[in-house]
């Protein structure tokens, strides 16, 4: 019986923290072609601009950039092209009622391999207005001001 291998971190999407109020996260599958696979495997990936899609009782993830394989045999794949997301029927209706609300959208956080299957968390996620973001900032300087102060006490 093989060992579980744990988690491979490939890409991560910061930015999402900043511009949406995190709600819920969901794991799910993505299902690729081989040379994706291997430039999943060298690291090669770019969540920024990506974002889950309910199509036809499906989801799909667009905008997630996976550049083409050099050494692939065959002919490269589409690095833009939308990708399908392997979740349970159930859990994909529930995931498109919440984004048919005002302002939900599915937003993906991280992109690892976890057992050897590429994987994608999805955060249901709310846009997050001009002022939260400051106000998201002016906390985190605070808190660095007050770890330093407590800091120079102790020595």
């Amino acid at each position: 019986m093989a060992k579980p291998q744990g988690e491979k971190l490939i890409a991560e999407n910061r930015r999402a923290r900043h511009e949406y109020h995190l709600l819920e996260r969901v794991e799910a599958g993505l299902a690729l072609a081989g040379s994706e696979v291997k430039s999943l495997r060298q690291g090669q990936a770019t969540l920024q601009r990506a974002y889950a899609d309910p199509r036809d009782g499906e989801l799909w993830l667009v905008g997630l950039h996976i550049p083409a394989y050099e050494q692939a045999a065959a002919a490269p794949h589409d690095p833009d092209r939308d990708r399908k997301l392997l979740l349970h029927r159930r859990q994909i209706d529930q995931l498109s009622s919440k984004v048919a609300e005002k302002g939900l959208t599915l937003v993906p956080t991280r992109l690892y391999f976890k057992d050897g299957r590429a994987k994608v968390e999805l955060a249901l996620a709310r846009g997050k207005e001009v002022r939260d973001k400051r106000r998201d900032i002016a906390d985190r300087e605070s808190k660095r001001r007050i770890e330093r102060t407590l800091k120079s006490r102790t020595r």
